[in-house]
């Protein structure tokens, strides 16, 4: 796994603007931008931004719901091909600060469909039955220095504002 391989992040943010920008900055003037670069950045890097930028944008989302009165998550559940992925998700729990945890089946919208069709048909006899079904497989607990999180966070709020600019 390339950002796994890396000791930091070398200063390299992307924000992924392509189609300019959803919740929470309602931006669709908002443009892609791939920043710090130097000499010595490589491919990981660049991958490792795209996947650090996912929880710098979770943690908008979930910064903006608090501001709508929402209480700070003390766990995310994940799915999907990303969750596969531990340092995504030991970074996500570190940005967040909140445990991260992953099913053992990633694909939870094609079982919860099958889950579903097992009710209407009988196969099982009610969500009661269902719950001993799913589990989680891994569980991720925040460890960052909290030094270490605001710096990542400052360099995140600065690429973001520079993507933001009226007039680019």
């Amino acid at each position: 796994m390339l950002a796994a391989r890396l000791p930091d992040d070398h200063g390299v943010y992307l924000v992924p603007a392509f189609v300019g920008l959803g919740a929470p900055h309602w931006d669709p003037g908002a443009r892609a931008l791939l920043c710090g670069l130097t000499l010595d950045t490589s491919a990981a890097h660049i991958a490792r931004a795209a996947l650090e930028a996912v929880a710098y944008q979770t943690l908008d989302l979930t910064e903006a719901m608090q501001r709508d009165g929402a209480q700070p998550p003390a766990a995310i559940r994940i799915d999907g091909g990303m969750a596969a992925n531990d340092w995504l998700c030991q970074f996500l729990a570190d940005i967040l600060q909140a445990r991260v945890e992953r099913p053992a089946e990633l694909e939870t919208t094609a079982l919860g469909a099958a889950f579903l069709a097992g009710l209407a048909t009988g196969v099982w006899p009610d969500l009661g039955s269902l719950a001993a079904r799913s589990g989680t497989a891994a569980v991720f607990e925040p460890r960052m220095h909290q030094a270490r999180r605001a710096a990542l966070l400052a360099g995140w709020h600065q690429a973001l504002a520079r993507a933001l600019l009226p007039n680019r």
